[in-house]
């Protein structure tokens, strides 16, 4: 769901609207991108998503992995192995479901409880109402913790997308209890806690306070195209949500890449301080334009009240792609650039910008 901004708009974006509000629902579509600002040069600087720009480096893989179907001990290896990550209850990988990608996951989640009333923490990640309206959940947008209180079917994404907000655990935890003890349903999405406060997630709470906590694997390690997420559920609710999914629900590659990834250790800590690093960097880059950053995480930073549009449509003319909001039109959100270059790139279009070019 996105809210329309009560503001109007300037002639110059108005006349481009249907494109720029396209790019500013996910981020990520540079072809839509492109439509909007045909004139800009090539290549474009994506920075309009919470991905990593530093991939785990990706391992030459058997030519087995392709031709033949997913091997059911390699899923189980895949769902060991993030069950010690996550943090689920005693590592137990029967808490955890693997998918292709968190986004398959958000409608079969949403039917763990029968058809109610949902709401959703905002303003935060869209297609989570969506997916709760395609559940048959007559779905409302809650401003605070407490609205949650009513429903039937809660969700709340921590860190949220896309500023960063995070929710304290004790308060998660005694929500879900409440909702669990009643037949609701608490579902956390912690896409960004791999880069998140230590000690926030609820990871290892889902069995004794009845919530499901959903993980990305894509963002943190740079690999949201391998399409891999996972479900930490109570086992009971694990073992609904996989036989829904049935067979093969992750692919041989990604299974591979994932058990390589998540078996990592050592790449993980070294990337959390590079990430931390980098957003320090960007901070820097951005105050001394005059743009000041509000909060985030390190794979994202957040503006508020800022010239928001007049940012966009300039950036966007130097071929750089930040991230617009109609929910939030003083606000941007940043993503990292990936290296020097880009960091000079993103300098280049900010001046533009402040000398209105």
């Amino acid at each position: 769901m996105i809210l329309q901004s009560p503001e109007p708009l300037p002639p110059s974006f108005a006349e481009e609207k249907t494109a720029a509000d396209a790019v500013a629902d996910h981020g990520g579509n540079l072809a839509r991108a492109r439509a909007l600002f045909p004139g800009a040069p090539a290549p474009w600087l994506d920075l309009s998503t919470g991905i990593n720009p530093h991939h785990y480096p990706l391992a030459a893989l058997p030519a087995t992995v392709f031709s033949r179907l997913p091997e059911e001990a390699r899923s189980r290896r895949l769902s060991a192995l993030a069950a010690a990550v996550y943090g689920a209850p005693g590592r137990g990988a029967d808490h955890v479901v693997p998918a292709a990608g968190t986004q398959l996951l958000l409608p079969p989640v949403a039917g763990l409880v029968p058809p109610g009333r949902a709401a959703v923490l905002s303003t935060t990640y869209a297609e989570h109402a969506r997916a709760a309206h395609l559940a048959g959940h007559a779905v409302t947008q809650a401003r605070t913790l407490a609205a949650l209180e009513a429903a039937d079917l809660a969700i709340v994404v921590n860190p949220n997308n896309p500023d960063g907000r995070v929710v304290e655990r004790e308060a998660l935890v005694a929500l879900g209890r409440r909702l669990s003890a009643r037949g609701g349903l608490l579902v956390v999405d912690e896409a960004f806690m791999d880069v998140g406060p230590a000690g926030a997630s609820v990871a290892g709470d889902v069995e004794a306070a009845g919530i499901v906590v959903l993980r990305s694997f894509g963002k943190f390690f740079g690999l949201a195209g391998v399409r891999l997420g996972f479900a930490v559920a109570p086992r009971a609710l694990a073992g609904r949500l996989s036989a829904r999914l049935g067979p093969w629900a992750v692919s041989g590659p990604a299974l591979e890449y994932g058990i390589a990834a998540l078996g990592d250790a050592d790449w993980q800590a070294r990337m959390r301080v590079h990430l931390d690093e980098q957003a320090r960097r960007l901070d820097a880059l951005l105050a001394q334009a005059g743009l000041p950053v509000a909060c985030g995480t390190s794979l994202f930073r957040y503006l508020d009240d800022v010239p928001a549009r007049d940012v966009f449509l300039a950036l966007g003319r130097c071929g750089v792609l930040v991230r617009a909001f109609d929910a939030r039109p003083r606000a941007l959100r940043v993503g990292l650039p990936a290296d020097d270059a880009a960091f000079a790139r993103l300098v280049g279009a900010l001046r533009s910008w402040r000398s209105g070019a």
